[in-house]
């Protein structure tokens, strides 16, 4: 055999055996890579269907489309402590068991109307305390990521560097004159 095949080869087993473990996702997993919290990928769908009605597409892209679900659990990931952490999955955890209470079934076998109202009643305060902790913390990264996005940072709002624009020529009324 040639030496330099069986160098090729090995060359081509090391890289392939490098690379597999990036190309197999666990099953059920969350699609981010998270250190301190144990998503499934059915929580992930739960918490993306909340922020798309938080954050509903219009004619600019939702919560969804813009990937907030997964800015929230990576702040949440990131920069909440573990009690924090630990009160948002509870929280999560007793939000599908609302649904199942007033819908008979999953959030995310709801319909669009039933999604509408249970978010708007946890929204007014009517759901237990976990509940409400774990929605709080949701609305509020999810509304943070969305005004921190480049969409609105770039498309949105203008910005304008500080003192702001120099306007030579202001028309001064006869009340603002001094006599």
């Amino acid at each position: 055999m040639d030496r330099r095949s069986v160098v090729k080869g090995l060359l081509l087993f090391a890289g392939g055996m490098a690379v597999l473990p990036s190309c197999v996702l666990e099953e059920g997993k969350a699609s981010i890579q998270l250190d301190h919290l144990d998503v499934s990928a059915e929580q992930e769908e739960l918490l993306a269907e909340i922020a798309e009605i938080i954050l509903p597409a219009t004619d600019t892209p939702g919560a969804k489309a813009m990937g907030l679900h997964l800015f929230t659990l990576k702040m949440l990931d990131d920069c909440y402590g573990a009690e924090e952490q630990q009160a948002f999955m509870t929280g999560m955890a007793a939000f599908d068991e609302l649904a199942k209470e007033q819908a008979g079934k999953r959030f995310i076998k709801c319909s669009p109307e039933q999604r509408q109202t249970l978010v708007s009643a946890v929204n007014d305060g009517q759901a237990p305390e976990e509940v409400l902790t774990f929605y709080r913390i949701l609305k509020g990264e999810t509304i943070k990521g969305y005004l921190n996005s480049e969409l609105v940072m770039t498309t949105l709002r203008v910005y304008e560097l500080v003192p702001g624009r120099y306007e030579a020529f202001y028309p001064v009324t006869a009340e603002a004159q001094i006599s």
